[in-house]
């Protein structure tokens, strides 16, 4: 089989919700397939509907080798590692990724949430402001997300 149908049959899978199914396919491609970029993209997805943390950090973790220009990569990266490892190895990733893209608003927007939970709320603030900056829709997303209530605490007891 091609790896195109591969791909379409495990999207398709993925999108039905038949996570299993979609990884059983990735995993059906010949050696030489999957580690393509696409493949891997697509594995991300996979592995993150299935939360299986530490498999994507490390798909993840390639990618951003081979595509270090993948901001979103770099935040799917940390994403996993928060979760696998710890809150601290997520933030040195991000802090890395911030070098590289320092206009992308979901890696201040993630540091922010990490500076927040660690209770600095001075540098969460000044990341929340510089994603908003960059871009709006990181206002609502701020006034809802969970790993900011206690920087909405804090701002409405100083009120």
């Amino acid at each position: 089989m091609s790896l195109k149908r591969h791909l379409s049959y495990a999207q398709g899978y993925l999108e039905l919700g038949l996570v299993g199914e979609a990884q059983a396919e990735l995993d059906r491609l010949a050696e030489d397939d999957a580690d393509k970029m696409e493949v891997l993209a697509l594995r991300m997805a996979v592995l993150q509907e299935a939360e299986n943390w530490t498999q994507l950090a490390r798909v993840a973790a390639k990618v951003v080798e081979r595509a270090p220009g993948e901001a979103g990569a770099w935040v799917t990266w940390a994403y996993a590692t928060r979760r696998a490892k710890t809150l601290a190895a997520a933030e040195a990733i991000l802090l890395r990724a911030e070098r590289k893209h320092p206009h992308e608003p979901t890696i201040q927007f993630n540091l922010a949430c990490y500076a927040c939970l660690k209770g600095d709320f001075a540098a969460a603030r000044r990341r929340v402001d510089r994603a908003v900056a960059l871009d709006p829709k990181f206002l609502h997303v701020a006034a809802t997300d969970p790993d900011l209530a206690a920087l909405r605490n804090s701002e409405t007891k100083s009120s």
